[in-house]
């Protein structure tokens, strides 16, 4: 009985639970109709997905981690603002990503975003909650800086 029970719990502790999988919007629009509804923070990501190093270092290093997927699992919506050299993308795609370039005034890679939307009657408004880009140590340093930054405003 001994041994099939430390299998157990070899079992259990051994390997651990995977993170939920997570899934980054491109569309703009949807993504904030979905955080007017359900209340959600979005974490905006511009990034030069083929060409800029450091925004696929914070790809690799934090956004495709379990311990960044857990973190925003149930708290963001994901929104990602793609501004390729060599893929093309879909020139309406484009325009929304230019547009909220400018707004944001972005002017270097990577940048995140959070907002929170709010609409009052027709206009809707994204206010940041939070700015930050690349941060060393990995998935645990980033997230740190993410919501010192969040208790601080």
């Amino acid at each position: 009985m001994r041994p099939l029970f430390y299998f157990w719990w070899l079992a259990l502790f051994a390997f651990p639970l995977k993170a939920q999988e997570i899934t980054w919007q491109t569309d703009a629009n949807a993504t904030i109709q979905q955080s007017l509804q359900t209340g959600k923070p979005i974490l905006m990501f511009f990034t030069g997905s083929d060409w800029c190093g450091w925004c696929i270092k914070l790809q690799k290093e934090v956004f495709t981690t379990d311990a960044f997927k857990q973190w925003v699992a149930d708290k963001y919506l994901l929104l990602e603002l793609d501004f390729p050299k060599r893929k093309k993308l879909d020139p309406n795609q484009a325009a929304q990503n230019n547009h909220l370039q400018q707004i944001f005034q972005v002017r270097g890679y990577p940048t995140v975003f959070l907002v929170q939307p709010d609409q009052k009657e027709n206009n809707i408004n994204l206010q940041p909650l939070a700015r930050t880009g690349y941060v060393a140590g990995g998935p645990e340093k980033w997230i740190e800086s993410v919501e010192k930054f969040l208790k601080s405003n």
